[in-house]
């Protein structure tokens, strides 16, 4: 494990090796998508939004990332937001090759500790869409806790005036990461499932005690979206991080 992990170091740092494992990326995730059998529940709500022109923020988790880029309409301008770490570069990278647009930085509310570059990457995702554009925010990312959404993504929705759709995805094979974030690589030739849940809406003059609500919502949705999907595909769940003792007895 050791040597893997010093292996990932000296790619991390080549911009050479970087490049080529983010075009590698890319490849299976197309391979995984073009040979898979994947149906999808609920698509008439993002069908409608596209339709319509709408603008929506999807929100997945982060675990549930690797077939977002290949499932996306290319018709539909969306932009992801990344991490400013090392690791969310290789990510923008390989999401690039499908043509999708990033914007860097962390949903973290800006002024706030867990803020990396907060400010502007709200400024980014505002700007995509008021363009009526598409965002991807993955709740729980960069670092976790896992399948725990943070408030970020509701002042993005609140001041934006756009809805919030949960997404998760499964498949029948798949590999699961012992990452934080359980991530699932899906087997070629498998069959999968997208589930998407119902719009989130919140209110521009939400208060703290509304948006706290709002969080949970979409976290709770997010779950739901995503026990779904494993439960159809008849895999284990993978289960959120444990709350901790302050969140208990909130």
């Amino acid at each position: 494990m050791g040597v893997l992990k010093d292996k990932w170091r000296q790619i991390r740092k080549s911009d050479g090796a970087r490049r080529v494992v983010c075009w590698l990326v890319a490849v299976y995730i197309r391979l995984a998508w073009a040979t898979g059998r994947w149906t999808i529940q609920n698509g008439a709500v993002p069908e409608r939004f596209w339709r319509e022109g709408k603008p929506f923020i999807i929100a997945f988790w982060h675990g549930r990332l690797l077939i977002l880029p290949a499932m996306w309409p290319t018709t539909s301008k969306i932009s992801m937001l990344i991490s400013m770490h090392r690791d969310g570069e290789l990510i923008a990278r390989a999401i690039g090759y499908f043509g999708h647009g990033t914007v860097r930085g962390s949903a973290a509310k800006p002024g706030s500790n867990k803020e990396k570059g907060g400010a502007a990457a709200l400024r980014g995702m505002l700007k995509a869409l008021k363009a009526n554009e598409y965002v991807g925010i993955t709740p729980d990312g960069p670092r976790g806790p896992r399948m725990r959404a943070t408030d970020g993504i509701v002042t993005v929705a609140r001041v934006s005036g756009v809805p919030i759709i949960p997404c998760s995805y499964s498949a029948r094979s798949r590999k699961v990461l012992g990452t934080w974030d359980r991530f699932i690589i899906p087997l070629p030739f498998t069959r999968g499932v997208i589930v998407w849940g119902e719009p989130i809406y919140i209110a521009r003059d939400a208060d703290a005690a509304s948006q706290e609500t709002a969080r949970l919502t979409v976290e709770q949705g997010l779950n739901a979206v995503t026990l779904a999907a494993d439960e159809l595909m008849g895999v284990e769940p993978v289960a959120p991080a444990p709350l901790t003792a302050a969140e208990v007895a909130a």
